[in-house]
């Protein structure tokens, strides 16, 4: 069995991750690339993706919309067929919309539920059909800090990354006994161009470097390690798991 960093090592592995021309997605992508894998980079701005793969240097471009479950199954196949594997998928598209609860207007709220569950589904069904018959795969879900806590004028938000948790321990349930570690992380407060109202707002910062007990934001960087442990053969009994990786935030009042 590999021992040390050999445990954590890449090489050879093909990875895809959802919106990941910019914030979260392409950190997380860039941290991965340097431990080895193959990149796919994946969002619907081909502009925006064909600029983040030039920084990377050498990276897979699939633009697609991951609501769309046809235009999803057709992506991932089409790609199978004539590139090679998937051996692991990071679902990170997602959207936030800040609106007090009962004024929050129900095409957000529907668009919300298909961003940030249907993605996931859809996904992570089309290339899991593909790992299972190779009898191996690694999917992470981002969740968030929101899979366990909520805070005012994003309650929808929250239902959807709790449903996010549970339909990563789903996917762990029927997908484990084919060989796939199916886990989650959840970040906490990170500076990503999705929190970019609260990271300028001087009230809501200084909240939050006091009720977080690293005592600041996170950097996008900082989830790299997570994503490459739960990717690696590091992970191969973890299943079904949501990692918390948010300063501590979650495990105080």
């Amino acid at each position: 069995m590999s021992t040390g960093t050999d445990l954590f090592d890449l090489t050879g592995k093909r990875a895809l991750i959802t919106g990941s021309s910019q914030g979260i997605g392409y950190a997380l992508a860039k941290g991965l690339q340097q431990a080895g894998a193959d990149i796919i980079l994946n969002g619907r701005d081909t502009g925006k993706l064909a600029k983040a793969a030039q920084t990377l240097g050498d990276a897979h471009q699939i633009a697609f919309d991951a609501t769309d479950h046809s235009a999803v199954k057709a992506a991932i196949d089409t790609f199978e067929a004539g590139t090679g594997s998937i051996d692991i998928l990071i679902n990170n598209a997602g959207m936030q919309h800040r609106t007090e609860l009962e004024n929050f207007p129900p095409d957000a709220f529907e668009q919300l539920l298909r961003t940030n569950i249907s993605t996931v589904f859809n996904v992570g069904q089309a290339v899991a059909n593909h790992m299972i018959k190779r009898g191996h795969g690694k999917i992470i879900n981002i969740a968030s800090v929101q899979t366990a806590l909520a805070r005012p004028g994003i309650a929808p938000y929250t239902a959807t990354k709790g449903a996010v948790g549970n339909l990563t321990k789903g996917m762990a349930t029927d997908w484990a006994k084919h060989g796939l570690q199916c886990n989650a992380i959840a970040p906490g407060y990170f500076d990503t161009p999705l929190n970019e109202a609260l990271v300028n707002n001087p009230e809501f910062s200084a909240w939050l470097e006091t009720r977080t007990p690293a005592g600041r934001w996170g950097n996008v960087e900082e989830l790299v390690g997570a994503a490459i442990f739960l990717s690696s053969p590091a992970s191969s009994f973890v299943n079904g798991h949501t990692l918390y990786v948010d300063g501590g935030i979650s495990a105080c009042l």
